[in-house]
């Protein structure tokens, strides 16, 4: 059974920062492309960070700069570090993961497993 949990959302204030995490069972994210998703009311959901399975990494030009994809191969973690955070910023967090390796890492329709999501609040 394969399970993605996230962790270390929470409300804060904009120009603060957040580490959240994913951790993973059921998988060993080594073998797999990881990324992270957030939806925010009434949005699509939409890709902001991936990384391979060599760490290379991509970002939503909306957070480039400000915004970074990790992973730990020994813990099975996966970790997004955001700093600058701003209100646009506010949304569902989502951890997915991709066995295929097939497909644009912004895509969810690439990813075979997700997490339940964590929420982060920017206030102004």
């Amino acid at each position: 059974q394969v399970q993605l949990v996230e962790s270390g959302g929470g409300s804060v204030q904009a120009g603060g920062s957040l580490r959240l995490s994913c951790g993973a069972s059921g998988i060993t994210i080594s073998e797999y492309r990881m990324a992270w998703f957030r939806q925010a009311p009434g949005k699509e959901r939409e890709g902001v960070a991936g990384i391979g399975r060599n760490a290379g990494t991509a970002a939503a030009s909306s957070v480039k700069g400000r915004f970074t994809i990790s992973k730990d191969n020994a813990k099975n973690t996966l970790y997004l570090q955001m700093n600058s955070l701003k209100p646009e910023d506010t949304a569902m967090y989502y951890c997915a993961a991709d066995g295929l390796l097939r497909g644009y890492w912004g895509s969810s329709s690439t990813y075979n497993y997700w997490g339940q999501g964590t929420q982060v609040t920017v206030h102004s």
